[in-house]
């Protein structure tokens, strides 16, 4: 029996052995077919990033997202509790509000004028027993509530599957990377301004990919930075440190230097907050943290972080960058982009830190023009004929062999997960598309024919 729709067997069996000797087929990035796949069984079935508590810091306040192709409405409800319902009307389905954000008693329909409370409750209706009559029950027709929503470290999440397993079994040891990046700090991180968004000329998983899995690039793609004098000239220094593969497609990159001392301590915080890094953090977590110069990963399937060091000596600053990667077509992807920093950072620190994300990772910034043009330049071949030939064979494949069969997981690493002693390797990238495969492919064959 075949569950919705299916990748055909003798397709799934051949991507999986070509996966196994470190190559990917390049026309899966852009074939519509699999992106329908990749909608069904990866983004109404998996745990998506909407938003962090951050945003929603009074009862009535709300932000307007996306799981996917569905709108969602993120609130913060009068007793103080984040709630979660599909961004649409139940009486004719439209979009029940656009704005990105506000602070809202109710919401009222543009089209109708049915009105729900903060809880998603119908509290009013048009003419009501004039037009509807006594039949009915206004309890049943709600807003639709986000099947399963959960946060951690502030972050909310949300999944469509209401059969899914728990965000805390999601997460599983990316847990440890994620209480370095968010609550090192009393009082954890806190969002800036709006998350900024556009749309890239672009696919999801080499968007993900490139923020999550892949230091090798930054020396070459952002060689202005180097020209500059912002970057080491050293083609190696992105490679420096470690890449931590997590289960579920999660993983980091710890970049250190070539002696693996910090180039500067704590990623140059105010060294008046370096004792509440001690106090939050478990020895070995501290120890990691004085060391970094950059932190760089990714939440499967489509949330990916950068925590840098910007500026020039005796200006230097850190932060943190949420990107979620929102698919709105095989060729086209909508970035949202969330600026984070510690909420008891000094005030000048945090005016400073942010014009540094905006020259850099904002939608103008020289490190985000960079890669906006490469990740163009991939759809437009994976999308050519020469790539689209399905016999898989070696001329339309990607090469992941960085590291293939030869770098050995580093056992004195402090941290879960299985670490390599480079970030310059293919393996987080490998694990991320071998759950994409075992994702597109779970409906295959189900019962007796499986």
């Amino acid at each position: 029996m075949l569950l919705k729709r299916s990748l055909d067997e003798k397709l799934f069996l051949q991507l999986k052995e070509k996966m196994s000797q470190g190559l990917l087929p390049q026309w899966v990035i852009t074939d519509p077919d699999i992106y329908q796949l990749e909608m069904e069984n990866i983004f109404e079935r998996t745990w998506q990033f909407l938003g962090h508590e951050t945003e929603l810091k009074h009862n009535g306040d709300y932000v307007t997202r996306w799981l996917g192709r569905d709108p969602v409405l993120l609130v913060r409800n009068n007793n103080g509790e984040i709630k979660a319902f599909l961004n649409s009307c139940s009486h004719r389905g439209t979009q029940l509000c656009t704005a990105d954000r506000g602070n809202k008693k109710a919401f009222t329909c543009p089209y109708h004028g049915w009105t729900y409370n903060n809880d998603g409750d119908l509290i009013g209706v048009v003419a009501d027993n004039r037009v509807f009559g006594g039949e009915m029950d206004k309890s049943d027709w709600g807003l639709r509530p986000i099947p399963k929503v959960d946060s951690y470290q502030g972050m909310i999440f949300g999944c469509l599957d209401e059969n899914a397993e728990s965000l805390d079994d999601y997460l599983g040891d990316m847990k440890w990377y994620l209480d370095m990046l968010l609550g090192r700090s009393d009082g954890g991180m806190e969002v800036i301004g709006l998350p900024q968004r556009w749309v890239a000329k672009a696919n999801w998983k080499s968007t993900t990919e490139n923020f999550a899995a892949d230091p090798y690039h930054v020396q070459t793609t952002h060689r202005s930075t180097v020209e500059l004098g912002i970057s080491p000239s050293d083609p190696f220094y992105a490679g420096y440190g470690h890449q931590v593969v997590c289960d579920n497609g999660h993983g980091i990159n710890v970049i250190t230097s070539k002696t693996g001392k910090a180039r500067v301590k704590y990623q140059s915080m105010p060294e008046e907050m370096w004792p509440m890094f001690e106090k939050n953090l478990t020895p070995e977590q501290n120890d990691i943290m004085s060391k970094v110069t950059v932190f760089v990963g990714g939440v499967y399937p489509n949330l990916s972080f950068v925590s840098p060091i910007h500026g020039t000596e005796g200006h230097l600053h850190n932060y943190l960058n949420f990107r979620l990667w929102r698919p709105v077509g095989p060729e086209k992807v909508e970035v949202w982009c969330w600026f984070f920093i510690d909420k008891l950072a000094p005030e000048e620190y945090k005016k400073a830190a942010y014009k540094g994300y905006l020259g850099s990772f904002g939608p103008s910034g020289t490190l985000e023009q960079d890669d906006t043009e490469t990740w163009a330049r991939i759809v437009e071949v994976s999308g050519g004929s020469m790539m689209r030939n399905k016999e898989l064979s070696y001329n339309n494949v990607s090469n992941y062999l960085m590291g293939h069969n030869r770098v050995e997981p580093d056992s004195s690493f402090p941290g879960p997960g299985t670490a390599y002693p480079t970030t310059y390797l293919d393996a987080l990238a490998k694990s991320m598309h071998e759950k994409w495969l075992e994702y597109i492919s779970r409906d295959l064959l189900v019962g007796e024919e499986r």
